[in-house]
């Protein structure tokens, strides 16, 4: 299970800024209206070559004080729950407040790592205003500015050395996950390969809470078959056992080779879908998309599954080189299929190239099509190799690698798709300096 660090704190502390310093990116939407952040937001980061989950638990909104506290009551018990190690963040500006008081009084009846960290720690008469936080009871304080960075890299050792060091279970095995809307056969599907009832599978969505892992070895196969719970629109996310179970998706994909994405034939490809897929191709991962209940849809001639096939590629282009298959998990029909594709799209993802078979086919390739000029100079890829990465990565030195568009690594990757055997997998290029 990848770690997950969670930042709570009441409202307009600087949690979205710190969040955002961690991640490098503006993720959050950060405002000085009070608890702006709506959503959860969680992105994976890393230390010293640990890598975490982040979740930023946001203000909530909340006309009276009483909703405020219940909501960061809520978000707290769900941080103590889910999250390793959990930072509380205070603003040194207002000093201590009843609600963080409150906060550090949950805080303190949870068995799980607390860092105190005093933001907008910026000149030398904050650092001293930093020591009333002491009161407040915690082992370890860590004033910071989340504006400009500094003090964070001391919190960051102290994060990455309380988290437990993860254990490489069967890590020689191809890992797949599968992940989809509530309802959409994920259970079924894994009962059905195992031939036992391990996750409970009823028609209400959302049953399966918890990723559920389970080692298939049968038929000459072997792997680990992640189950996760459905993942839910953001707009029902109400209950925060459906934030669990996003969270742990989320998980399970970071821990996964491959990602089977089981679609609901009756329902088509929806947003919620989308954000999957994408989620699994910014992590690198292996795709291969199962439609299931293809028996159930109506009205086949005018609605087939090649057309259906066709709505799914326009929905994931650019990347359209992607398995996608026709299941139903009830009649079982083709789940072992899926297996198979999944396995064949693991193993695209462990390709290797040799540097001068690589460097061959690189050299025919630009020759075919050069880059484009930039002002009026001629770009020129003089060498390439394969980067040891999970997935297929290659850098590319050239002499602008700056000035090497968008299209034309759409040219590279589809000349490479042509070529080698990628299905299923993400390639990634990096352009460096000669």
């Amino acid at each position: 299970m990848g770690n997950l660090v969670a930042i709570v704190g009441r409202p307009n502390v600087g949690k979205s800024t710190f969040f955002n310093r961690m991640l490098g990116m503006r993720k959050a939407i950060v405002d000085d209206v009070s608890g702006v952040t709506r959503d959860r937001m969680y992105g994976s980061s890393d230390w010293n070559g640990q890598k975490f989950m982040l979740v930023d638990t946001g203000g909530f909104i909340g006309d009276s004080e009483d909703e405020f506290a219940a909501a960061i009551r809520e978000q707290v018990h769900v941080a103590i729950d889910e999250a390793e190690v959990v930072i509380f963040m205070v603003d040194v500006a207002t000093g201590i407040t009843d609600l963080d008081e409150k906060v550090a009084e949950l805080l303190h009846r949870s068995k799980k790592p607390v860092l105190l960290v005093v933001n907008k720690v910026d000149n030398s008469a904050r650092q001293l205003d930093a020591h009333e936080f002491w009161s407040l009871g915690f082992e370890k304080m860590f004033p910071v500015s989340s504006n400009s960075g500094s003090g964070t890299g001391d919190l960051l050792d102290e994060v990455v050395r309380l988290l437990p060091k993860t254990d490489m279970v069967d890590d020689e095995l191809p890992k797949f996950v599968i992940v989809g809307r509530p309802n959409a056969g994920k259970s079924s599907f894994t009962n059905a390969l195992l031939e036992e009832e391990r996750s409970i599978v009823t028609d209400i969505a959302g049953t399966t809470r918890d990723s559920i892992h389970a080692k298939y070895s049968k038929f000459d196969k072997e792997f680990l078959l992640i189950d996760t719970a459905g993942l839910r629109k953001k707009k029902n996310v109400k209950e925060d056992l459906e934030f669990y179970s996003v969270m742990r998706a989320i998980r399970s994909l970071e821990d996964a080779d491959v990602c089977i994405l089981m679609l609901d034939a009756t329902k088509g490809i929806e947003g919620q879908d989308m954000n999957i897929f994408k989620l699994a191709i910014r992590n690198n991962k292996g795709v291969v998309i199962l439609v299931n209940k293809w028996d159930l849809v109506e009205n086949k001639e005018t609605n087939t599954a090649r057309d259906f096939e066709e709505k799914i590629r326009e929905k994931i282009a650019p990347f359209t080189d992607v398995p996608i298959l026709f299941i139903s998990v009830l009649e079982k029909q083709r789940i072992y299929k899926a297996i198979d594709t999944a396995l064949e799209v693991y193993n695209n993802r462990a390709t290797r190239i040799s540097t001068s078979k690589l460097n061959e086919f690189v050299q025919d390739i630009v020759a075919a099509h050069p880059p484009p000029p930039y002002r009026g100079h001629f770009i020129s890829i003089k060498y390439a190799t394969q980067i040891h990465t999970p997935y297929p990565a290659f850098a590319m030195f050239c002499n602008y690698p700056k000035h090497i568009k968008e299209p034309y690594k759409n040219y590279l990757e589809n000349r490479f798709r042509e070529h080698f055997n990628f299905n299923g997998s993400p390639v990634v290029f990096f352009f460096r300096q000669k």
